[in-house]
């Protein structure tokens, strides 16, 4: 008996040693190339939405306050733009000489840190902002490029004419950067903004 466990115990060694000598599994070559592409692509969005975000949070941090806002040029236009299904864009605060020029041209300059629109939400305590929108006038940018503006990857939405703002068709791209969306970080409307509050002038 004592020579059989003996027996036993040795051919359990051997099936352990075997097993810790025989290699790992591989995953699938394409399986695992497609999850880093993937997973890669992820964390490359994330760091150009997180980019962009700090970004406006930084060149818009004073505009807590309108009055600094109004004291830079820029001004309330449209009222307070909502949608019955969509949520609302908000109070728009435009800083038109980065939109358009002097002499009736349009400006085609995309800067991040000069965005053409400061984005407010009224509220009974005063407006409360809630990020920023870059614009631009679409026929001006196609006539120098093939493709739509986007900055750090996130690319503009085009509106036509005629629109409710009464402008000429325009690329736009919000960033809400002081107030979640739950829709997303760069869509044109936050359902989670609110017009009700407003009763001041439209412009």
């Amino acid at each position: 008996m004592k020579d059989r466990s003996t027996l036993y115990l040795a051919c359990a060694a051997l099936g352990t040693l075997a097993l810790a000598a025989a290699p790992a599994p591989q995953a699938h070559d394409g399986d695992g190339g497609a999850q880093s592409v993937t997973t890669q692509q992820q964390l490359n969005s994330q760091r150009s939405r997180n980019r962009l975000v700090r970004i406006v949070k930084q060149v818009t941090d004073k505009y807590h306050s309108i009055a600094m806002a109004e004291n830079d040029g820029y001004h309330l236009l449209f009222g307070c733009v909502s949608d019955e299904d969509s949520g609302a864009m908000g109070l728009h605060y435009v800083n038109l000489g980065l939109y358009a020029h002097a002499d009736g041209t349009f400006d085609d300059e995309i800067d991040p840190y000069q965005p053409e629109i400061i984005l407010y939400e009224p509220t009974p305590w005063g407006p409360r902002l809630t990020g920023a929108d870059y614009i631009v006038d679409a026929e001006t940018w196609n006539k120098t490029h093939a493709q739509a503006p986007e900055l750090d990857g996130q690319i503009f939405h085009f509106f036509d004419a005629p629109n409710r703002f009464g402008l000429r068709p325009f690329y736009t791209l919000h960033v809400w950067a002081w107030k979640d969306s739950p829709t997303g970080t760069f869509v044109n409307w936050n359902k989670d903004v609110r017009c009700d509050a407003h009763n001041g002038p439209d412009k």
